[in-house]
């Protein structure tokens, strides 16, 4: 069941899912989970497909359009402001916290690629959030940083120079996410196969959606590149950690981040690394989406409704969760197998 929200968020209003369960009891209310969801996404793409596997499972899940975009409301549109991105989840909890139905001191976030930075930065500081979920997770600044052929302050001197034209034209200027086509890509040299599963999962009838534009507004970018989605997480981010990543390692940067995230995080509760999936497929690919929920539903059942910052661990396991990337173990007895084959 769906229920279509409409948020208040200052001035402008945010459009919402939120997934129930079809069998929820009003009179036992509901553990839930606020979704960060990909940069570019909407709602109805990789946010719907976890929330609504959340809620077969019982737990109460909300996927919202970023400002700015989607179906949400903001000007100008298609800003991807990485601050205001983390201030979506707090207006999503205050939302929550009024619903019939929701408990209000059980409520977590489930963080996926970009989304999973900024539900580390939201958690950081807003402790509303009891239990940190990510899949996938990405540090969408030290991505663009990565990005930069000069150089962030290169890119950034340049980004200067664009934001002095569009105030000077009145025009705005936008860039594309992923390459509009397959054939856009190739003829860009873009053939690997992350960019493929990209291009392929968001720009056709397999993911795509009507308000998902693959635009971002130029000046976005001077935001990102200043942007750490994980600064004083080791000191801040006190809630119970889960961490999936893809285990065929691309271009996204999306498994070193999550690795990073696992030992930077005061209360790293379990990892997961899903062999023969890459970062793309963990989006809709069910026998992936599948194993990560699985797991999801685990963590939550065990952080949500615990005593804030109560640390669950499971037996030490020796050896290496991928080939070059060894835990360490006297900080992280939490376990961290892997799921075989595709």
């Amino acid at each position: 069941m769906i229920q279509h929200l409409t948020i208040p968020r200052g001035p402008i209003n945010l459009a919402a899912d939120l997934h129930l369960p079809d069998n929820a009891d009003s009179s036992a209310p509901l553990r839930a989970v606020v979704l960060a969801t990909p940069g570019s996404s909407v709602k109805e793409q990789i946010g719907a497909n976890y929330a609504s596997r959340l809620a077969a499972r019982g737990i109460a899940a909300l996927v919202l359009d970023p400002a700015h975009q989607g179906q949400s409301e903001g000007e100008p549109r298609d800003l991807e402001d990485p601050y205001r991105r983390g201030e979506d989840i707090s207006y999503a909890i205050d939302a929550l916290t009024t619903t019939p139905g929701i408990d209000p001191q059980r409520i977590g976030v489930l963080g996926i690629c970009a989304g999973g930075g900024y539900a580390v930065h939201t958690a950081r500081t807003d402790h509303r959030i009891k239990a940190v979920g990510t899949v996938v997770p990405v540090n969408i600044g030290a991505a663009f940083r990565s990005f930069s052929p000069d150089g962030p302050a290169a890119a950034l001197d340049a980004l200067a120079d664009a934001r002095t034209e569009e105030a000077r034209s009145g025009e705005t200027t936008r860039v594309n996410w992923l390459p509009d086509t397959l054939e856009d890509a190739a003829a860009a040299g873009l053939t690997d196969i992350d960019t493929t599963q990209a291009v392929t999962y968001y720009r056709t009838e397999r993911g795509g959606n009507e308000h998902s534009t693959n635009r971002r507004l130029l000046r976005s970018d001077s935001l990102l590149l200043g942007y750490d989605a994980f600064h004083l997480a080791d000191q801040l981010m006190t809630q119970p950690l889960q961490v999936i990543l893809a285990g065929r390692i691309g271009n996204t940067g999306s498994y070193d981040m999550g690795m990073q995230l696992w030992k930077l995080a005061p209360n790293p509760v379990d990892l997961m690394v899903i062999d023969g999936a890459g970062h793309y497929e963990m989006y809709d690919e069910p026998a992936y989406v599948d194993a990560a929920v699985e797991r999801l539903i685990s963590f939550y059942a065990n952080n949500l409704g615990c005593g804030h910052g109560r640390r669950l661990t499971g037996p030490a396991r020796d050896g290496q969760v991928s080939a070059g990337h060894q835990l360490p173990q006297e900080r992280h007895p939490g376990r961290h197998p892997r799921l075989g084959g595709a």
